[in-house]
């Protein structure tokens, strides 16, 4: 009896063992199974076997991670004391480096992300760093890419949140945008008025040519004036055009 008892509890120890030596790993998940201590191979997804005491297992995501950077104290190249913070996105796409490079790439990744933040930003000047966020997002983007690819890790997008100035450095900036505003305006005035005395002199010199042309004007501007009655409109008519029209006689010979 008791041997009997002694086999059924050494059968149900049995199959414990090889109940608990399934598992399943889902689509997204990669089993990383080491035997005896050492590297051997990548399972999953689906069912997978190991063998209990002698096979060990680290489990991996390979779904894109989304972390985002705590606000970073950084200098710009013109001595402007700004706080960044950050989001990046990476994955891991080799489940044996994630593991035996790094002790944990989350932590690592973390940190190097907001170690390189401070040093591609800290390259350029504050207008650069508000105007051109996108070719900052691409340097920073491969300079992690290249450091985390020991680690198995992708970093696919960087992307820089807020940008936070004190309160004088955002009123001297605005005072900024408005004397560029004012030149601006300067210039186009300037523009204009240089335009307007180009076609002024060329209309001048136009007249200059055809007499006829400046008697013309003479008449079309008293029929735009003559519609106005509220004042007497005193206008110089040339004697050579009274003279034409038979209204005076022509000046003697000098």
């Amino acid at each position: 009896m008791a041997f009997g008892m002694g086999f059924g509890g050494i059968a149900l120890i049995i199959v414990l063992l090889i109940v608990a030596s399934f598992r399943v790993m889902r689509e997204y998940e990669r089993a990383v199974v080491f035997m005896l201590g050492r590297f051997w191979k990548v399972k999953g997804p689906g069912l997978i076997l190991i063998i209990p005491g002698v096979q060990q297992m680290v489990r991996v995501d390979l779904r894109t991670i989304v972390m985002d950077v705590p606000p970073q104290d950084v200098i710009t190249r013109d001595n402007v004391s700004v706080k960044v913070n950050a989001v990046i996105y990476f994955r891991v796409v080799d489940p044996e480096k994630s593991v035996i490079q790094v002790a944990k790439f989350l932590e690592a990744t973390s940190q190097l992300a907001q170690t390189t933040l401070r040093a591609v930003l800290g390259k350029h000047e504050l207008d650069v760093l508000l105007s051109e966020r996108e070719k900052l997002n691409l340097d920073i983007q491969r300079v992690l890419d290249t450091q985390t690819d020991a680690w198995g890790v992708k970093v696919s997008t960087v992307e820089i949140k807020h940008v936070d100035l004190n309160e004088s450095m955002v009123r001297a900036i605005a005072r900024q945008a408005e004397a560029e505003r004012e030149r601006r305006a300067k210039i186009i005035h300037a523009e204009g008025e240089l335009q307007a005395s180009e076609k002024l002199l060329q209309a001048a010199q136009m007249l200059a040519r055809q007499p006829q042309a400046m008697q013309l004007r003479y008449l079309q501007t008293l029929g735009n004036i003559a519609g106005d009655k509220s004042s007497t409109i005193v206008f110089p008519i040339p004697m050579d055009l009274l003279t034409a029209m038979g209204l005076a006689k022509p000046a003697p010979p000098a």
